[in-house]
């Protein structure tokens, strides 16, 4: 159940830093709201999470998520670059998630 709450809070750190832009700097109340509300649920989750999977495990698969839900909002809701550099990166940071959750073991 750790691993899905991680999850969760990953989510809730990519809708976080999503409300943020949509904010406006916080000028716009509805993205400001959404902020806030994505921030509670990615903090709670992984306050749940850290209970079983080891901190520097789920830290890292946490800001991984976050990274990567960004760029790729980033590139497909907010029209940024997908340059093949860009791409290459991410990858990178999939293989690094991915090769936390392995060596993490049964957590």
């Amino acid at each position: 159940m750790a691993w899905i709450f991680l999850i969760i809070s990953g989510l809730g750190e990519v809708g976080g830093v999503t409300f943020m832009k949509l904010s406006d700097g916080f000028k716009r109340w509805k993205g400001t709201v959404g902020a806030i509300g994505a921030g509670f649920v990615s903090f709670f989750f992984l306050s749940k999470a850290l209970q079983t999977i080891p901190i520097s495990t789920a830290y890292g698969i946490w800001t991984g998520i976050g990274s990567i839900g960004s760029v790729i909002l980033g590139m497909f809701v907010f029209g940024e670059s997908r340059d093949w550099r860009k791409v290459l990166f991410l990858s990178m940071i999939i293989s690094g998630v991915i090769g936390l959750k392995v060596v993490s073991g049964g957590h």
